[in-house]
């Protein structure tokens, strides 16, 4: 009877639109006026004691083992969640938990290994053919992935004013199609790290197999460990999520370091607005040792590494509409994944939910995503004087 209560209470503060809940008891509760929006099924109840130790994993959990099913939009409920002042996600008393993280170099390698080396046979089901596991840039709504993956890199590429010959430094550079177009199409001289296996063999092999042996290298690297090397451009696209709160000031003193003077950084990454936050649930089954920087954290940073900002544009929207293309393509193409993942229900779940409540977020405004366009010196000395060389 007590469990009952409970999660009366829970949902009924847990949404600013109207759901049903159907109890393992097989009772129905409808919350708020009007048709619901969503049905929640619960087929067991899941321990108090685990709702109020951190809600974020015992929900994530639970619809994991099945325990619990959405009849509806999952995306849709998480904005609604986000909306209500009293919902768990907002409320502190429901996360009274967070998994541990350390991020010296032997953990940080372990945990994008543990995310980035599933496989590239699984990313490629339903990425798009660029291989780009970051937010694309979508110049219209209707644009496919691809088109708008390209969009995102050029984007990128234009925002530092590149001349050809001249080196870029691409801090975890992913499946390599951003350092590989800015060697192809830009010519520069470009050099690549990365922290997993699998990324690095792959980008290996498109550098043969675009011949550009004389002008691009991947390394298998911690980006710490760079040396005394200097770049007239760097790009980081969602790697300062990885880093930990702990090393971010590090982060930006390697962009100092390894910046020529007068030399142009796009820094391009999950930020909130709101300040500085760990997930529970991601943190424990997707990025391990993840932590999303407030934005005026960042700046801080930035400023106090002697760099300074020409330009901050925010991306959440783009975010948004990129999960929306993965999790279709995910669920388009699931019997593939199974092939190549196992039937494995719990892993097909974990990754359909991490897709819908991360495009839910970016909805809702819980988390954004920002390019910030640094240089090392006055802002902008070496870039035009005003943004339209970035749309040409």
């Amino acid at each position: 009877m007590f469990e009952k209560t409970f999660f009366k209470t829970f949902f009924k503060h847990g949404f600013n639109e109207p759901i049903q809940v159907n109890y393992w008891d097989g009772k129905s509760e409808k919350y708020g006026e009007g048709e619901p929006k969503a049905t929640i099924t619960m087929k067991e109840p899941i321990p108090i004691k685990d709702i109020r130790k951190n809600a974020s994993i015992a929900l994530g959990e639970a619809y994991m083992d099945g325990k619990i099913d959405v009849d509806g939009s999952i995306e849709d409920l998480i904005v609604s969640a986000y909306q209500k002042s009293t919902s768990f996600i907002r409320d502190h008393k429901y996360i009274n938990f967070l998994p541990k993280q350390n991020h010296n170099e032997s953990t940080s390698k372990k945990d994008i290994q543990s995310h980035y080396d599933i496989g590239n046979d699984f990313y490629k089901i339903w990425l798009d053919k660029t291989m780009t596991y970051s937010c694309a840039y979508f110049e219209n709504p209707d644009d496919d992935l691809y088109d708008a993956q390209m969009q995102k890199v050029h984007h990128i590429i234009k925002k530092l004013n590149p001349k050809p010959g001249r080196t870029l430094l691409d801090i975890g550079c992913g499946w390599g199609t951003l350092m590989l177009t800015a060697a192809k199409e830009y010519g520069l001289n470009v050099v690549g790290v990365t922290l997993s296996q699998e990324q690095c063999d792959y980008v290996n092999a498109q550098i043969e197999k675009f011949g550009l042996q004389d002008q691009a290298e991947v390394r298998l690297q911690d980006y710490r460990q760079l040396g005394d090397e200097h770049f007239d451009y760097i790009t980081s696209v969602g790697m300062f999520e990885h880093v930990g709160k702990e090393n971010l000031n590090e982060y930006f003193s390697c962009i100092n370091k390894y910046l020529k003077d007068h030399g142009v950084a796009l820094i391009h990454g999950i930020t909130r607005q709101q300040g500085g936050a760990y997930n529970g649930w991601i943190n424990k089954y997707i990025f391990p040792g993840g932590y999303v920087p407030g934005m005026t954290e960042n700046l801080d940073h930035i400023i106090n590494n002697g760099l300074q900002i020409y330009d901050l544009e925010s991306l959440r929207r783009h975010y948004q509409y990129t999960l929306e293309h993965w999790d279709k393509n995910f669920n388009d193409h699931i019997d593939e994944v199974k092939e190549v993942m196992g039937d494995d229900e719990r892993f097909l779940r974990m990754w359909d939910l991490y897709l819908k409540t991360c495009a839910g977020s970016f909805k809702a405004g819980n988390i954004d995503v920002m390019q910030y366009l640094i240089s090392k010196g006055p802002s902008g000395q070496v870039l035009p004087i005003t943004r339209d060389y970035m749309y040409k």
